[in-house]
């Protein structure tokens, strides 16, 4: 099935969307050349899971929720209930992403995560073990059903736009600028020779190069960008582990839950900030009334400042890194990294030395994290931070995200990530799209009642910084009103 091109120019998105939905098949009804790779890859997935369909029993919402616990995980998505107790250590996922929806609906979020999700399905076939019964309703009944079944029509609406399909142009206009970026600086260090002012240029200009590739490496991770699978894996692992020095399998583990469940705390890395910080309205009061002081958390918007954003990537991510190859055994993202190393030395060693060297990455590593560790918080931490309350998808990553204002600056700045709520919501959808799909977005929003946050940047960078101090104002107040136990 094929839909008319997409029309040029500056038409609105509700012309789109009458053009596409008004689509016809083409006469002969054969898929196109990419059409034509998704049943080849469904067709090796039916091959390998073609097994025996078993009878299905019926179970309650009652039933599945009692199923979410570690060593016994039931969750429903589409209204079949898959047990994937046994197969969450293959998940390539990782094993918590599916632990954390363990006894719940999960359909609007494995249709998020997943690129080409009829693939998935086929692999599903074996953990299948019954479907909801009649009377039960799609989701589970705090939810509110309305809402979910919007945006899931948004959703059909996007695809029959075809706004999840990747421009290749757009991917590599980004990869030729990385790789311009690191050639330029040899060939400046080569040209001018070692001195102070050269590196400072040149650390800026590999900075640049280290932050655009973290964001190209993102896009790898979630989308189809080549209509191969292994294609977007290697091109990850080259983005992330070669030009990066980070783990890809540890990141994706990692930035997976992030997204699957957004600002709850105890599941989502993102926000286990402690014991240096404090987040969010809750956890502030009960190390308040507990008497919890690993720092003085009144000063803790500084602490950020001074410590946390500086050593984000040159210390703390890539120790982590490396302890989760190590201990998980990745060979492959351990020679991965190491050719990061060994491309550094052999590139700038005959100017720095190894001792040299080994400083211009700390100090491209400092100045990279400056840079993402606003990008990365100014969208999350402000927001909602709060403990599980199986909300649904849409209420769940707006209220917990929030947008930065175009701009062609803002844009290149934070990667597209600026439009952070669209990123969450669709994160196989390209990035290059998500300008396109702010404004349905944001209608969905209003027509439920849910804030659709929109800030300058600067302000988004401020709001940080207030929600540091609100949040030790918190734990002050419950510190200082609750006698110690």
């Amino acid at each position: 099935m094929t839909f008319a091109e997409k029309p040029e120019g500056n038409r609105s998105l509700v012309d789109e969307k009458q053009q596409y939905l008004g689509a016809r098949h083409q006469a002969n009804g054969k898929p196109g050349a990419s059409g034509k790779a998704r049943l080849s890859a469904r067709q090796e997935a039916k091959d390998k899971c073609d097994l025996p369909r078993k009878s299905l029993n019926m179970y309650t919402w009652q039933e599945i929720q009692r199923h979410s616990q570690e060593t016994d995980q039931w969750l429903v998505i589409n209204r079949k209930v898959y047990d994937v107790t046994g197969w969450a250590d293959r998940h390539p996922g990782g094993r918590q992403v599916l632990n954390h929806y363990a006894g719940e609906d999960a359909t609007d979020v494995f249709r998020a995560m997943h690129p080409d999700p009829d693939i998935v399905r086929l692999y599903l076939k074996p953990l299948l073990i019954g479907e909801l019964a009649p009377e039960e309703p799609n989701q589970e009944r705090n939810k509110n059903s309305r809402l979910v079944e919007d945006f899931q029509e948004l959703r059909k609406t996007l695809e029959t736009m075809n706004l999840f399909n990747a421009n290749l142009g757009f991917f590599f206009l980004h990869f030729g600028q990385l790789l311009i970026l690191e050639a330029l600086a040899w060939v400046i260090v080569w040209h001018f020779g070692s001195g102070w002012l050269v590196t400072i240029f040149i650390s800026c200009l590999l900075t640049v190069a280290q932050a655009q590739s973290m964001f190209l490496q993102h896009d790898m991770g979630h989308l189809s960008v080549f209509k191969k699978s292994k294609w977007n894996h290697l091109m990850q692992k080259f983005v992330m582990s070669h030009f990066k020095g980070l783990s890809t399998k540890w990141w994706n583990n990692r930035h997976f839950q992030h997204h699957v469940k957004t600002n709850i705390d105890t599941k989502d890395p993102d926000i286990d900030v402690g014991p240096l910080f404090i987040v969010g309205d809750l956890t502030p009061v009960e190390h308040g009334k507990n008497k919890i002081k690993y720092i003085d958390y009144e000063k803790q918007h500084l602490y950020f400042c001074m410590v946390a954003v500086p050593l984000l990537m040159p210390v703390c991510m890539n120790l982590e890194s490396i302890l989760e190859m190590y201990r998980r055994r990745y060979w492959e993202d351990i020679a991965w990294v190491n050719s990061f190393y060994i491309r550094y030395f052999i590139t700038f060693g005959p100017f720095y030395g190894i001792f040299g060297t080994m400083v211009l990455i700390y100090l491209i590593k400092l100045l990279e994290s400056l840079w993402f560790g606003y990008v990365s918080q100014m969208s999350h931490i402000p927001m909602k931070i709060s403990r599980e309350e199986n909300q649904d998808w849409l209420s769940t990553q707006v209220l917990a995200t929030c947008n930065v204002e175009q701009s062609f600056f803002n844009d290149w700045f934070t990667g597209h990530l600026n439009f952070q709520i669209e990123h969450h919501l669709f994160p196989t959808m390209p990035r290059h799209n998500y300008h396109k799909v702010a404004p349905l977005v944001k209608s969905l929003c209003a027509k439920h009642g849910l804030p659709y946050v929109n800030k300058p940047m600067l302000k988004a960078f401020g709001d940080i910084f207030r929600a540091l101090k609100n949040s030790a104002a918190l734990w002050k107040e419950a510190y200082c009103t609750h006698p110690e136990i």
